[in-house]
């Protein structure tokens, strides 16, 4: 029998990764728009760099808790 909780949580940890990565996603006009000789603002790194670690924290959150279940799951066979 499944945890409800474990559920729930899995669910929640995809829809962060996935809302993260639709904000990257979002991003890639800026990016791709940039001229390959100039320089990037500050303030366009520094909200790419946001938006990324956002990203990597929560894919690594749903990863470490995959990783979790699955441990349990091995534990229980």
């Amino acid at each position: 029998m499944s945890d409800v909780n474990e559920i729930r949580a899995l669910k929640a940890s995809l829809r962060g990764a996935i809302d993260t990565a639709q904000t990257l996603a979002a991003m890639q006009p800026k990016v791709e728009a940039l001229d390959d000789h100039d320089d990037p603002g500050a303030d366009r790194l520094e909200e790419l760099a946001r938006v990324s670690t956002a990203h990597a924290v929560a894919s690594s959150a749903l990863r470490g808790l995959i990783d979790t279940m699955l441990k349990r799951r091995d534990a229980t066979t």
